[in-house]
């Protein structure tokens, strides 16, 4: 391979890169626009969410056809063919993180109207801060290359899952309280369910990154607390 192919090559690889880092900064900012929404009951926020929901599909397509153009280009072979395969699934979580996202969008334009009470709101803040934690920690780690960093990630999984157990259990207790709850509620759970999935996306980007620097799978067992995966939303 040319030094003018190899250096070409370098810049389609860094290209990716700077994509997935752009696709992360959206990720990132739907979620706290998201959850912001939903604490002020903000439907012209949640629109936003919702809009921008396109452009992180589009960045999503975007890298997949990319990647697959140089895979099948360039042929490339151990380290640089993680590097495009890593970039792909992470892509993917990353398009996955905005999808719940805008489902929260879509609840607050759905809550609208309704009888609300904000303090059973800081419940869904507070995981929606851990979640948020994990996914810029991650995504730090991707820019860094950094294993090490990555299995941190994966290892708190299990914080963000008791939360979600905790505040599950929380809520139910405000709508036995309070039958005027009962529809608020139900919309919070669903709500802190796709805050939950969204630390799952962000422990898979660990294992992405994990893939990428060692060349070898983490194994199928996570440490997980959540007691309702069978009857939450």
């Amino acid at each position: 391979m040319s030094q003018h192919t190899v250096a070409a090559f370098d810049e389609e690889l860094t290209e990716l890169a700077g994509w997935i880092a752009e696709m992360g900064g959206l990720a990132e900012r739907m979620l706290v626009s998201a959850v912001t929404a939903l604490a002020r009951i903000d439907t012209d926020l949640a629109q936003t969410v919702i809009a921008d929901d396109y452009r992180l599909d589009a960045a999503q397509r975007r890298i997949e056809e990319n990647g697959v153009a140089i895979i099948a280009r360039r042929q490339p072979m151990a380290r640089d063919l993680r590097e495009i395969v890593a970039a792909m699934r992470i892509s993917s979580d990353l398009e996955r993180v905005g999808d719940l996202a805008k489902n929260i969008a879509k609840r607050v334009i759905a809550i609208n109207g309704q009888y609300q009470s904000q303090r059973l709101v800081l419940g869904v803040e507070h995981i929606s801060e851990i979640a948020l934690e994990q996914l810029k920690f991650v995504l730090d780690a991707y820019t860094a290359r950094d294993e090490v960093a990555a299995r941190v990630v994966r290892e708190r999984d299990g914080e963000i899952d008791a939360l979600y157990t905790s505040l599950f259990r929380e809520l139910l207790t405000y709508m036995m309280e309070d039958p005027r709850n009962i529809t608020f509620c139900t919309h919070l759970l669903f709500c802190a369910k796709n805050i939950e999935r969204i630390g799952d996306h962000a422990t898979n980007i660990a294992e992405s990154i994990h893939y990428l620097a060692t060349g070898e799978q983490l194994g199928p067992d996570r440490p997980k607390h959540d007691e309702f995966e069978a009857t939450s939303p």
